[in-house]
């Protein structure tokens, strides 16, 4: 469970920088990278989504056991 919410976090974290990267104003990047830049951002926050509601999934299969409570502290 820890896992993959800390995975979900390093994703947003770094989607969040490649959307920085785009609405950033430089004269380098031209429309391809632009392009690049945006679909990166699109896959790493989806990616995020993902691994942080597979989390949210694991902890309430965990509360359902008796066993589970042992892995929140």
């Amino acid at each position: 469970m820890c896992d993959t919410k800390w995975f979900g976090i390093v994703l947003l974290a770094a989607g969040s920088f490649f959307y920085l990267g785009t609405i950033l104003p430089t004269t380098s990047a031209n429309h391809l990278d632009q392009i690049g830049m945006s679909v990166a951002s699109l896959v790493f926050l989806a990616g995020s989504i993902l691994f942080l509601q597979k989390s949210r999934e694991y902890r309430e299969m965990l509360l359902e056991h008796e066993d589970g409570e042992e892995y929140f502290s």
